[in-house]
């Protein structure tokens, strides 16, 4: 697979794409005024304490207070562990076990008006704040270090016996310099030498070390550790050998990342390039298409179908439909191959609208039970690429495919969007022909409540045209109904549903 990474920097923002095979794959945006907080550490202090919800809120010195469950709190997770019978894995839990698990109560571990150190791991979605934990974690290229939690582990997607216990010995050889601290190697480190593990090791032990002597004299909502900015996390995370070249269009930034690369990734530096021609960069590659087309609602299909993609604040549904493909042998087969290619595109939009949490997929029914395999099958396939950690589960009773994709930050649309001011994000506004009878309901409401000679009516330019056209009838019969004369007025400024009945 031949892969690109481009990079367009400008001073309000950094855009990252990755292109497989000529197509665009996934899209990070950052801005300047803006910048994501997953990963930051911060020390904090606890306002709120909700027995309730087995969980506190800490203020973070930030727009909202942040939450943190019990199950994200150190300590807990060992307590729930020795009453299940169960010993910590070599990853993280991918969700937090619920509360009632056998984690103690949430007041016997944080009280209000403490100050503890937390990590962002979760950003800030709608109405909600970011997301905490205590179990901190800071990534380099081929290691996680986890201050509170002295555990070693490895990548489970590093699967070679040898290698995982070679790894495992080059961390626990070194660990008497750092003792109390845990490791995870990544899956990165597959083939890494001695040398570039131990670089790592010392890297890291100096970066919390130094995190942890700002957080002894910081007071409270004070950062005490931030994630690279997007650029160099991009070279840290993503950036591997399957990655043919990087091309960058700001001098400073290709600069600063040929620092970077020199220091902690030698055999990514020849691939890293300036890219200085004078058409923008992500207008050769078609990005800028691409990501105009990722905000809209219908993705279509070669074949003639189509998908439409609805993201609520509960999940995101995403329906199939045949739309102009007509097949060339039976129903059963048009349906099967559109299946098939949806799947395909589906894969791809989650990763590049960035789409998680819930996701409920409508495929056209399928009567063969081979089909719907092949079509999980081909879906669960799509995901391989993912870095997002995914989910899928079988076809339910109602013939819905039910899945699940880590969301750790907003998706395409909440970070370039906002909610429509007209429609207030419904997607669908009431008719003209709907607000011309809520105006004869207000007029009827206000003859009869005051003593008025005349009223006016100022509403949009569509619904005025209604009112002296379809509905003019109606408006005079309702003129001699309630005996007093009406004037209409176009406001230009007004939304289509919203009007005004005036006493003149």
């Amino acid at each position: 697979m031949n892969e690109e990474i481009l990079i367009n920097v400008t001073p309000q923002e950094t855009r990252v794409a990755l292109v497989e095979n000529g197509v665009l794959a996934e899209v990070s945006i950052e801005r300047a005024r803006r910048r994501g907080i997953v990963g930051n550490i911060y020390k904090g202090r606890v306002v709120r304490v909700l027995p309730g919800m087995e969980a506190a809120f800490v203020d973070l010195g930030l727009e909202r207070t942040a939450f943190l469950h019990v199950s994200d709190v150190a300590g807990a997770h060992k307590a729930a562990a020795a009453v299940a019978g169960t010993e910590d894995g070599e990853e993280p839990p991918a969700q937090p076990i619920p509360a009632g698990n056998g984690y103690p109560p949430i007041q016997d571990l944080l009280r209000e008006g403490q100050d503890l150190i937390v990590q962002v791991i979760k950003e800030p979605l709608g109405t909600k704040g970011a997301r905490l934990t205590t179990h901190l974690t800071i990534p380099s290229r081929y290691l996680v270090l986890m201050p509170n939690d002295p555990n070693v582990g490895v990548s489970t997607k590093i699967e070679e016996e040898a290698e995982r216990v070679r790894l495992r010995e080059c961390v626990e050889s070194r660990l008497e310099n750092e003792p109390g601290w845990g490791w995870i190697l990544r899956t990165a480190a597959e083939g890494a030498s001695d040398s570039a593990v131990d670089t790592d090791m010392r890297l890291l032990a100096r970066i919390w070390r130094a995190g942890e002597e700002r957080a002894r004299h910081a007071n409270p909502g004070t950062l005490v550790h931030e994630d690279l900015p997007l650029a160099l996390r991009t070279l840290r995370d993503i950036v591997g050998g399957g990655i043919d070249r990087i091309r960058v269009d700001s001098v400073e930034a290709f600069e600063r990342m040929q620092r970077f690369a020199s220091e902690f990734l030698p055999e990514t530096t020849e691939r890293i390039e300036h890219y200085g021609g004078q058409r923008p960069i992500f207008e050769i590659y078609g990005i800028e298409d691409e990501i105009q087309r990722a905000l809209e609602r219908r993705v279509q299909l070669k074949s003639g179908g189509y998908l439409i993609i609805d993201q609520t604040e509960a999940m995101t549904t995403i329906d199939v439909n045949t739309g102009a493909f007509v097949g060339h042998r039976n129903l059963e087969e048009t349906i099967f191959k559109t299946n098939l290619e949806a799947a395909q595109a589906i894969a791809r939009q989650l990763r590049l609208r960035n789409l998680g949490g819930i996701i409920i997929i409508d495929f056209i029914d399928m009567t063969e039970p081979e089909h719907r395999r092949k079509v999980l099958g081909a879906l669960g396939k799509a995901q391989e690429n993912d870095h997002a950690r995914t989910q899928v589960c079988d076809v339910s009773a109602l013939g819905l495919v039910e899945m699940t994709r880590k969301r750790t930050r907003e998706s395409l649309e909440h970070v370039l969007c906002k909610a429509c001011p007209t429609c207030g994000g419904r997607g669908s506004i009431k008719s003209p022909e709907t607000v011309c009878y809520e105006i004869f309901r207000e007029i009827l409401r206000e003859a009869r409540q005051f003593d008025a000679r005349q009223l006016m009516v100022l509403a949009a330019q569509e619904v005025v045209d209604m009112l002296l056209d379809e509905e003019s009838t109606s408006l005079a019969e309702l003129e001699a109904f309630i005996g007093i004369p009406t004037r209409l007025q176009a406001e230009a400024l007004y939304a289509p549903e919203q009007f005004d009945v005036v006493l003149v």
